[in-house]
């Protein structure tokens, strides 16, 4: 077996109503379909599937699992963050980062990675997402330890 690429991540949320507007307004995906409440569910929730750039079906789905549903433990076992791609070059970067200050995003922190430069955020269940630009890919063909960098960015 040989994997060619991540085709999509499905993230667990309280309450579509409160994270729906958060995937579709403040990090521009568009919502392509839901799966209503369904028994056949094994979890017996709602689906919400978003498209970044219509290239693929879905990028990410959000699953409804209620509103008592207990946060991820901050040192467990699970999903750490999920990367998205922005754009090219730190102008988009720091566009991006007006336009989640103006949304009222909470950010978690910005980093420059050598391989890629990000601003992390948390949806309004905690799940961590990171918005990023590549660097020029030569930075981590002519030194792949380079991917284990981190470093402050001021945008």
């Amino acid at each position: 077996m040989r994997v060619e690429r991540v085709g999509h991540v499905v993230l667990k949320v309280r309450d579509l109503e409160r994270s729906v507007p958060f995937y579709r307004d403040v990090l521009g995906l568009r919502e392509v379909a839901r799966l209503e409440d369904r028994p056949s569910l094994r979890v017996g929730a709602t689906l919400v599937f978003f498209s970044a750039t219509g290239a693929n079906h879905h990028d990410i789905g959000l699953l409804e699992v209620g509103a008592d549903a207990p946060a991820a433990p901050s040192h467990g076992v699970g999903l750490y963050h999920v990367a998205l791609k922005i754009g090219d070059s730190l102008d988009d970067l720091r566009a991006a980062k007006r336009h989640l200050d103006a949304q009222g995003a909470r950010i978690l922190g910005v980093s420059d990675h050598r391989v890629s430069q990000s601003i992390y955020l948390a949806d309004p269940d905690g799940n961590v997402i990171e918005v990023y630009v590549d660097a020029d890919p030569r930075v981590w063909q002519q030194d792949p330890s380079a991917v284990a960098s981190v470093g402050p960015l001021a945008l």
